[in-house]
Formats: structure tokens, sequence, C-alpha cells
């Protein structure tokens, strides 16, 4: 299988905008990862529940904390990065995006990303949306990616 992302590359750490801050996730984002991901378990289940199962029914604050330690360390070890969306000022969590390998040998990678279903703005999702697809080919050294669950707009 060939090399994900280039040695020298180096992954990007922060994104900051005016409406929300982009930066990799830790384990201590734990608890406003968790809040974001329970207050929004039905649309997260509708998303992501059929390919992949999460979030669990039973989705624990333990089981939470077990997932965003093995993120951070997937990041730590290069082979895929998960950052937290916040607010400007990281009061408040407004999802995630995900940069992994693809499976797809066509594809260089794939982004999947959400917004938390209790956001306020509905033009948030279509602006991180925007923001994904460019990000992914101007940041990342990636020619083709794809966005699992998103149809082109």
């Amino acid at each position: 299988m060939p090399e994900f992302l280039p040695e020298d590359f180096v992954i990007p750490t922060l994104v900051a905008g005016p409406r929300f801050r982009i930066r990799p996730i830790t384990v201590h984002d734990v608890v406003k990862d968790y809040g974001a991901i329970v207050g929004s378990m039905d649309r997260l289940r509708d998303q992501f529940g059929p390919e992949w199962g999460w979030p669990a029914p039973e989705f624990t604050f333990e089981q939470a904390l077990i997932d965003v330690a093995w993120l951070q360390k997937e990041g730590q070890l290069r082979r895929s990065f998960s950052y937290v969306v916040t607010t400007p000022d990281e009061e408040r969590q407004l999802g995630r995006i995900h940069v992994a390998p693809s499976d797809d040998p066509d594809a260089d990678a794939v982004v999947v990303f959400w917004v938390r279903s209790d956001q306020d703005d509905p033009t948030l999702e279509k602006e991180l949306e925007e923001f994904a697809r460019e990000w992914a080919t101007t940041a990342w050294p990636f020619e083709l990616v794809r966005f699992p669950g998103r149809e082109l707009f």
C-alpha cells in the first residue's frame, strides 16, 4: 500500500476563521465532543450508522474518551487525522472533520465531517462543506478526495 502522506508533509494544525476554528482533536476535547455527539445521536446514526455503526446506541462517556484518545493517536502516527470544529473562542464544539486514506484506489483520501444537530445556524454545514472541499486539495497533498455521504454541489 502506498504511503498516505509524504514523509516531509507538515500536517495542518490550526485553521481559524471568523465563524469557526479547526484544530486536531485531543483527549482534552472529550467533554465537549461527547456533548456534541450525544446531542446529535439521531442525526449521526442516520449519517454514519448504516456504514460504520457509529455512534452505538450505548455510547458512553468512557467510550467517547477511548475514541478521542484513539483519534489523537492515529494523528500522531500519521495514519488518519481528526479535527474538532469549534466556535472561534473554542467555547462550543460545532462538529468534526476526519481526513483518512481512501479504500478506493482512484482517490488519495476521504474526508468525512459532521455538524451537531442543535446548531443554530443552518448555513454552517454548507460553509463547512465548502471549506472542507477546498482545504482537502489546497492544504493537503491530495488530487482526488472522496466525501462519503456527500454529493457534489
